[in-house]
Order: structure tokens, then C-alpha cells, then sequence
């Protein structure tokens, strides 16, 4: 983030909302939405793996819902500023990928709170439904990283053109925060990999949907 910051900082002016400065908006929020809170989303629960699990997967939810509203704040930005401008959008890859990766985040969000937080969702449907949402999270936490690469190397290639290859201070410290992003991308993997950090099974998991049930009530949660 701070790298991020810096290439904005230094050789794309800063960032504001009532300028050509407005497209800067865009890659510092989904630096920020789509890698890092949502990176820091999916390593909550090997972080807090001996805290609550109520509260865990409270804390979980809510990082995913601020990554998904300040990347939804980038997404407007850039939109809005190829309308004053009259570029195109949705044409390249990176728009493409970007696009296609928002919306599974939104569905997988959706998804995830339906089963997880949501009271009515039983146990054994909770169960079934874990492994898929592991594997689809990682999944779009990887695209999102991905997605991320193209869109740097589209607005180095923008600006700098054949300059790239003369190892230009802007493309060598934009290329510096590429291989930050995969080493980012590449921890976050490696630690949910690991099924030493994995949250051990507790009792209270068997009695989530009583508890949520009983939160209005007053009742302590379960222990069978």
C-alpha cells in the first residue's frame, strides 16, 4: 500500500476526485480493497484461530465488506473519469478480468454470508459449503492480484511507451510494487496452506445457528 502510494505520489501527481487525478483513485483503492483487506480477510481466521468464532467470523465479514466498498470507490472513480474524458471502457483485459473478479467477490460475499451469518443456514449445509468457499476465496484473491499485474503494466505502457525499456525510475519502482503484490499473494497462499495455522474444531462451531439465535435473547452460547 505504502509502494502504491508512493508511484502516485511521485510520478502520477497524487490522487483527488475533481481532477484528471481521479483515475489515481482507482488502483490505490483496489490495492487497498481487493488485495490487501482481502488478503487480510482470508488470514483471520489462522490469526484469531483460538478467539470466538462468532466474533472471528464477524471481524471476517466485516473486512471483506470494507474491502468490497472501497474497491466499488475505485470502480466509480475510473468510470467516471473515462466519461469526462470520453475514453472507452471495458475493452481491455485488465477491465475485463477486473469486472469478472468484482462480481465473483460480490457473489462469493453474498454466498458467504447466507451460509455463515445469516441464522437460518444449518450446520451440515454450513459444512458442505466450507470447502468451496476456501477454495473459491483464494481463488479470487489470486485473480485479484493477477488482475492487478495487468492493470499496471496497461498504465505503465500508457504513459511511458517505448520509455519502459529504458528502465525508467517510474517503471523500475511500478515494477518493484508488482513483485510486492506477488510476494503478498504468494504469503497470503502459503500460510492458509498450512495446516498447522489451520483454527482447530471447537464444541461452540456445532452451536453457531443456536447462537445466533439466542443473541437477541440475552443467552450464553451453547457449549454442546
Amino acid at each position: 500500500v505504502a509502494v502504491t502510494g508512493a508511484w502516485l505520489g511521485l510520478y502520477r501527481g497524487g490522487i483527488a476526485w475533481e481532477s484528471s487525478l481521479q483515475f489515481n483513485v482507482h488502483p490505490l483503492c483496489m490495492v487497498i480493497g481487493m488485495i490487501f483487506l482481502q488478503g487480510d480477510a482470508l488470514l483471520v481466521y489462522r490469526v484469531f484461530r483460538r478467539e470466538a468464532k462468532r466474533t472471528t467470523k464477524i471481524l471476517h465479514g466485516l473486512l471483506h465488506v470494507f474491502a468490497f466498498i472501497i474497491a466499488l470507490v475505485g470502480l466509480v472513480a475510473v468510470f467516471d473519469y473515462h466519461k469526462k474524458k470520453g475514453y472507452a471502457d471495458l475493452y481491455s483485459l485488465h477491465s475485463w478480468c477486473g469486472i469478472l473478479v468484482f462480481v465473483l467477490y460480490f457473489v462469493q460475499w453474498l454466498v458467504g454470508f447466507s451460509f455463515f451469518l445469516f441464522p437460518g443456514a444449518s450446520f451440515s449445509l454450513r459444512s458442505r459449503y466450507r470447502p468451496q468457499h476456501i477454495f473459491f476465496g483464494a481463488t479470487i484473491f489470486l485473480f485479484s492480484v493477477g488482475t492487478a499485474l495487468l492493470g499496471l503494466k496497461e498504465a505503465l505502457l500508457f504513459k511511458l511507451g517505448s520509455k519502459y525499456s529504458t528502465f525508467e525510475p517510474e517503471g523500475v519502482l511500478a515494477n518493484v510494487l508488482g513483485l510486492l503484490l506477488v510476494c503478498f499473494g504468494v504469503v497470503v497462499l502459503y500460510i492458509l496452506a498450512q495446516a498447522d495455522w489451520k483454527r482447530p474444531s471447537q464444541a461452540e462451531e456445532q452451536a453457531l445457528s443456536m447462537d445466533f439465535k439466542t443473541l437477541t435473547e440475552g443467552d450464553s452460547p451453547s457449549p454442546q
